[in-house]
This record gives structure tokens, sequence and C-alpha cells, in this order.
């Protein structure tokens, strides 16, 4: 490890320790929070949420090959594609698409899931009752109850979720929504604390940074937010959470849990409900967001805080039940309005592949193809849909007839800002890589072309699949046209005036000139030149 490193790591230690080391100093708590810890959790310590941790740890280090490929994970065969593919739905909940996103999840986990687990307590509540006097109040059986019924949320919430979900963020959500219940301003004080530890994280994985503007393909942060899956996530932990504590005979200040409800709600981006327009389309409702969130606190808050005087008393309703009600419709409203797209299956696995010179892999099939009808269908007619209206897809397609696969997996636009994409395959024991490859070639008046080279990570070559039109410069040269096109595994110059053909010859190696049409093309690195007398013009230049 290099020496300035080591110093801001030594810098950052003294910093924590010394503002630790103060706060002792000045509360002196006497040990009072290890008193309170253990008074609900055995030893003080959240056995269930570090079993959970282990487990979505492990899931992602060993079976989706992150401890070889921590960035780039196998993601694809753990999503889950909708119910025709039981394993996707299984494990979704389990898997996540990157270091950052398992480590944001697991921090969420530790933070969010002790303060839930401290709500649930390994220890009876009720008075008058021992912690071993029965199976159900044993302190060891609740914690595995508590692990368990983790796990079986996290199956509830990718088999509820919209599309084609990954990660472990609707079980976060839940136990925000657990712990929000019981304790609506600590949950709130460990929302902070999170952002804290992921600060703290982040400070100890690049203790500085350096970044120079630069032109990047990225969507809108909204767009890349499982919305309904969080929302669903946080209704089950409400849900739950307010069972329990009418079972406990609690009843939380309304006041503060209106509060942290919609502080969290608007801190987590809640409110940003947005639709897919197009491949890169999207459209926020920033202002029906906004006014749900609000929505959403008074919902939460009534739910579990109202009374039990009655609401109608000619059918026996109270105020709580009715709130209640409300809490569980929405539950199953958000549970509902994914189950259309989850039976989505695929109409015609071959469509887009036969001109495409596809990678097999498996059962697996990848190709590169453009303005290609998107073949995930509703298995089952939608009322009012139409089924020959469908998105296009261009890019980087993935399409597995076992699986239930047939997804743009790297768009269009992406392979092009990137200029290179590894698509992982695979399943529980087994993965491969395919890489696409672009190369472009920008005009002189913003005009481009482009191939795109497909096939196995692993081989020295790979195939050009697809080949763009010719783009002609708008720049003329002694009255000629200059343009290049894809013509095999090459480029070619083709030189042209009056739409005659003077010439064509292949790009110049670096280096290197030649002569084509009446004009000299030289090539410096990724610059085409032109040339014709004292005349010299860049013609073009290579992005990748």
């Amino acid at each position: 490890m290099a020496a300035p490193a080591v110093a801001w790591y030594v810098v950052l230690a003294v910093g924590i320790l010394v503002s630790l080391s103060t706060l002792v100093a000045l509360a002196r708590p006497g040990g009072r929070w290890g008193r309170l810890a253990r008074k609900r959790l055995v030893l003080g310590v959240p056995w269930g949420t570090l079993l959970v941790v282990a487990v979505v740890a492990a899931f992602y280090l060993f079976v989706q090959d992150g401890l070889a490929n921590p960035y780039n994970p196998v993601t694809i065969p753990f999503r889950a594609w909708g119910y025709f593919y039981p394993t996707g739905v299984l494990t979704a909940g389990f898997a996540h698409s990157g270091l950052g996103h398992v480590t944001g999840n697991l921090l969420g986990t530790l933070v969010f899931g002790t303060l839930a687990e401290y709500a649930w307590s390994h220890f009876p509540r009720e008075r008058g009752r021992s912690s071993f006097s029965s199976f159900r109040t044993n302190p060891f059986a609740r914690i595995l109850a508590w692990a368990g019924g983790v796990f079986a949320v996290t199956v509830l919430t990718s088999l509820f979720a919209l599309g084609p979900v990954i990660g472990f963020s609707g079980v976060v959500f839940a136990f925000v929504g657990f712990a929000l219940i019981r304790y609506p301003l600590s949950t709130l004080v460990a929302v902070l604390v999170s952002g804290v530890v992921t600060l703290v994280y982040n400070s100890l994985r690049s203790p500085t940074l350096q970044q120079t503007a630069a032109e990047s393909f990225s969507r809108p942060w909204w767009a890349n937010v499982a919305i309904q899956g969080h929302a669903l996530g946080l209704f089950v932990g409400v849900t739950l959470a307010i069972a329990l504590c009418y079972r406990r005979n609690v009843r939380p200040n309304p006041t503060h849990l209106w509060l942290a409800a919609l502080v969290f709600a608007v801190d987590r981006g809640l409110w940003a409900v947005y639709i897919i327009e197009g491949s890169e389309t999207f459209r926020l409702f920033r202002a029906l967001g906004t006014a749900l969130v609000f929505l959403l606190a008074a919902l939460i808050a009534s739910g579990a805080a109202a009374s039990t005087r009655d609401l109608i008393a000619s059918i026996d309703l109270s105020r709580r039940e009715a709130a209640y009600g409300l809490v569980l419709a929405s539950l199953f409203a958000l549970a509902l309005v994914a189950v259309p797209l989850n039976l989505f299956a695929v109409d015609d696995a071959s469509a887009g592949i036969d001109d495409a010179e596809p990678t097999e892999v498996g059962d697996y099939t990848v190709f590169y193809a453009e303005d290609v009808e998107n073949q995930f269908i509703p298995a089952v007619p939608l009322p009012g849909g139409n089924s020959t209206d469908r998105v296009n897809a261009s890019g980087v397609i993935v399409v597995s007839e076992e699986r239930n696969i047939w997804w743009e997996e790297v768009s269009k636009s992406r392979l092009a800002s990137r200029g290179t994409a590894t698509v992982r395959l695979g399943g529980l024991t087994w993965n491969e890589d395919v890489r696409a490859n672009r190369t472009t070639w920008r005009l002189a008046g913003g005009n481009q072309t482009y191939n795109v080279r497909l096939g196995p990570a692993a081989a020295d070559e790979r195939s050009v699949v697809y080949r763009a039109e010719r783009a002609t410069a708008d720049a003329r040269i002694d009255g000629r046209n200059v343009s290049i096109q894809p013509v095999e595994s090459r480029f070619d110059v083709v030189v042209s005036r009056n739409n005659d053909t003077l010439g064509r010859a292949a790009v110049p190696t670096n280096g290197t000139e030649t002569t084509v049409g009446g004009l000299t093309v030289e090539r410096d690195e990724r610059d085409l030149f032109v040339e014709r007398g004292e005349t010299r013009v860049r013609i073009a230049q290579r992005s990748r």
C-alpha cells in the first residue's frame, strides 16, 4: 500500500476516534446503552440480522462470482424475470448488481435491521412470561424466527416486485417500515447514521478521488430506482409492525410517526414516480409523487396510532380497523400491480437473430440488433392492451426461452458511450462472459458510422456482427466528398464526386497514408486527415 494512502487512513482513523472519545467523555453513558441492548437482544447482539448479512454476502461472493469479479458479478440468471422462471424469483432478493449495490444494502441492513430486530426483541415482552417457558418465547428460537421471517420477506418482495428486479433493498425498506412504527425518531436518526456509515465506507475505499469532466452516458438517477419494490418492502414492514404493536398494546406518537414517515419517504426518493416511454426515455411525475408521500405519511400514522373508537357503529367498524384496512389495501395494491408484468413471456425467441450472427452460451443466445421488436409480451392479454404496440429494442440483447428472458441488456446508447461491454451469463453453478465492442468513426459535421463485434470474452478475436451505414463528412475537398464505410471487419475510405465513386481504400493504419480518389488520406493515432495540394483537413476521428 502506498505511503500517501496509509497517511489518509491514519487521518480518517484519528478523526473518528477523537470524535467518539469526545462523545463518551461528554455523555458518560456508564453502560446504559449496553444494558438497553441486552434487555432485548441476547448479549446485546442482533444475531438474526448478522445471520442475514452473512447469507446475502455469501450469495454475492460465491454464487454470483463476486469474489473473483467484485464490480461485475453474474446477474442475469438471478433476476426475477417473471413467474415462468421461479429460480429468478427465489434468488433476485439475495443477488446484487455490483459491489456498491451489495455494500449499500448490507450497511442498510446492519443499521435498520438492528433497530427492527431490537423492536422485535429476543425476549418476550408480555408481563409474566419467562424466556424459556415455551419454544415461542425461547430467545434462540426467536432469533431463528427473525432470520426466517426476513428470508420470507426477501422472496415476497421479489415475487411481487415490478419487472426484472435484483437486490435486497426491498427488505431494507421492510426493516425501515418495521422500525419506523415502533421507534419513529430513532429511525430518523438511523437514516442519518446510515449516511455517516456510507461516507466512512467510501472514505476507506477511496481516500482521495480525482475526476475529470467528460462526456458520459447515464440515466436519470430516479430511472434506476425500483420505486415499487421499495414501497412494497416499506408497507410489508409497516403492516407487520402495526400488527405487533396492536398485539403488545403499544400506540406510537402519531406526530412523530407522521414526520418520520414523511422525511424518510422524501429522503429515499419514494416520490420519484416515473414511467418508461422508450428505450432510453423516461417521464417523472414529480407533483404526483410529492402528493403520494404526504398521503403515505398520513396513512402510516393513522394505521399505527388510530384509536379503537367506533367509526361506523352499525357495522362495528372501529377507526383502528378502518385505518389498518387501508394499510393492508395499499400493500395488496402495490403487490397486485406487479402481477401482470410478471406474467410476461417470450413471444418469438428467434426474432432479430437470423441475420445477427449470435453467440450461443449454454441456454442463452446473445446478439446485437437495432430497432428489433421487443418479444417480451404479456402471456395473458391485458384489458385494453394492444400486443402489437411494442417498444423496439436496440443494443446487445440476451434471449433464453428456458429462463423466460428476452432483454436489451446493453442499450445502443450505452455501448456507444462506453465502447465496450461485458455480458455475464450463467446459472447457480457456472458462468461465462460475452463481450461486445463498438468502433466508431465520427466525421466532420457530426455524422458517424460504426461496427460492433461480439463473441466470447476469452476469444482473441471477435466477429463483426453489425455494420452501420456509410457516413459522409460535411466538408468537401476540391469538390470531393469523403465517406467512411464499414466493410467486413474493416473500415474503408470512399471518395466520390457528384455521386460517382472516385476511389476506395481501407482506412490506413496509424502513422501511414494512402491515396484515394486524388486525395491523400493520413492516419495519426485516432485522427484521419485528408490532403490535397496545400489543403489539409481533419476529416474524421475514431472514438474507440
